[in-house]
């Protein structure tokens, strides 16, 4: 049997495809269906470590919490290409869950043709072992300058024989000549695979939107087939972006907790559970004026450790995580943010670059040329100061890095600062001397429900209430049968 496609396509980048897609892999799964999330290419640092035929690869987060949501084991089919942004002109292209160099050097629509063989058979795979296959878009379908390099749009919904709809975001204002607009670029065997049009993110009285709706499908043959409510603090992270600072507005937000978002920052969507907890303010920060009322500070993941290092003391980040560290306060860094807190990363083979680093951890860093990629349990040591709490506790995460670090045995004046460091899991975790700084290389610790009830004696909605939540949300907003009808 070969699956049945449903496709999300959007009208422009943020519109929804990515939750309204995790949403339908729910639904079907609810209905009896074994369920696949397909995206042909993603252009995300939020990446998600996976099965790869046996060894350990990566996709693109939002495909691996659909895959969640659909109740399947993420795997690469689901995301063959991955683009990992390094600069504003350059991204590394992971082909099926590992960094191909050849692919990253060769220009953009050059590379379309050498890519789309494995996301015809990443496809094929998923439709001959499921019962639907739930397809993400990316950006806009209607984008001209793109059409003749296709690999992730419409090429896809004709090869998969989808059945596509449109989403827009309404609450952007403009959302009928978005749609319109969009359908109108399209040619016409383009135009007649879209089933329905979405109004996402709608506030206000919907009696409003007549007679748009109908004037829009005499216009162009197809029906508006729902009006979603606005939807925030959804539970999903933001694949896209970190600035979605309306964390949960509570009465009493006592701790406030900063994430430094350097330009490479990566794999910022762990933090996701932090903003859900109800006496936690969450801030993301590019000045460090922005961190003077922080509790805690946060380093993240960084896709290019080195260069958001250079960024740091280039703007005054230094001497502030310095003072920070110096009152006792928790400073944690995972990842490229636990290298930067070390002394020094050595780069002998042009991985990332050797610089000398922040010194508030004496650990050294030296890059390898092949990349970690893992899931980890582990049950941590004695952990001493602020973080205790977190003692003899079993933690999971992931792992995705270049890096292998180590204590620094001979002091130097660049660790003078950090003093004596504890190796609190081997390999993977360090605390300085006090206790207060925290540096690690496990994504994922705040996914981890032990970690949230030890920290902060709290827990969040579970994923599986979130992925219901999406679920039901969507089906309660869209016309009677015709989630049903797309698969029949």
């Amino acid at each position: 049997m070969v699956a049945k496609c449903v496709m999300v396509l959007g009208t422009s980048s943020g519109a929804g495809k990515s939750w309204i897609a995790t949403a339908l892999c729910r639904w079907y799964a609810q209905q009896g269906y074994r369920v696949a999330p397909f995206k042909a290419q993603n252009m995300s640092n939020n990446a998600r470590v996976v099965d790869a035929d046996g060894v350990m690869g990566e996709i693109g987060s939002a495909q691996y919490f659909q895959a969640l949501a659909a109740g399947v084991t993420p795997h690469v089919h689901m995301n063959p290409v991955l683009l990992k942004p390094e600069a504003d002109t350059r991204s590394q292209v992971v082909l099926l869950g590992h960094v191909n160099d050849v692919l990253t050097y060769t220009p953009w629509r050059a590379r379309s043709e050498l890519v789309w063989p494995h996301i015809q058979a990443s496809l094929d795979h998923l439709r001959a072992h499921y019962d639907v296959v739930v397809i993400e878009g990316a950006g806009s379908p209607a984008e001209i300058n793109l059409m003749q390099s296709d690999i992730v749009n419409l090429r896809v919904a004709h090869y998969a024989q989808a059945k596509c709809v449109l989403v827009t975001d309404i609450d952007r204002g403009g959302a009928f000549a978005h749609l319109y607009g969009t359908w109108a670029l399209l040619p016409q065997a383009d135009q007649e695979i879209i089933a329905g049009f979405i109004l996402n993110k709608f506030r206000g009285d919907p009696s409003l939107l007549a007679p748009a709706p109908e004037d829009l499908e005499k216009l162009t043959g197809i029906p508006t087939v729902a009006t979603i409510p606005m939807l925030r603090h959804h539970g999903l992270p933001e694949e896209d972006g970190v600035f979605d600072d309306r964390s949960l507005k509570h009465a009493a937000q006592t701790l406030h907790i900063a994430i430094v978002a350097y330009p490479h920052i990566s794999n910022l969507d762990e933090y996701q559970a932090l903003k859900n907890i109800p006496y936690v303010h969450l801030n993301w920060v590019r000045e460090p004026e922005e961190l003077k009322d922080a509790d805690w500070i946060i380093l993240p993941g960084s896709k290019h450790t080195s260069t958001d290092l250079d960024w740091l003391r280039e703007n005054g980040f230094d001497t502030v995580l310095q003072s920070h560290a110096a009152q006792g306060k928790k400073l944690l860094g995972i990842c490229g943010g636990l290298q930067m807190l070390g002394c020094e990363m050595i780069d002998p083979f042009g991985v990332d670059g050797t610089r000398q680093g922040l010194g508030l951890l004496p650990v050294s860093t030296t890059f390898a040329k092949t990349k970690t990629l893992k899931k980890t349990n582990i049950i941590l040591g004695e952990v001493i100061g602020v973080w205790s709490p977190l003692s003899h506790l079993g933690v999971s995460g992931y792992e995705i890095h270049h890096g292998e670090t180590c204590p620094v045995l001979t002091q130097t004046d660049s660790t003078q600062s950090a003093a004596t460091s504890y190796e609190i899991a081997s390999g993977l975790a360090w605390q300085n001397a006090t206790g207060n700084v925290l540096g690690m290389y496990l994504h994922g610790l705040f996914e981890d429900p032990r970690v949230l009830k030890a920290i902060f004696g709290a827990s969040t909605q579970t994923l599986e209430e979130v992925f219901d939540r999406l679920a039901k949300h969507l089906n309660l907003s869209t016309q009677d049968d015709f989630l049903a009808s797309l698969v029949r």
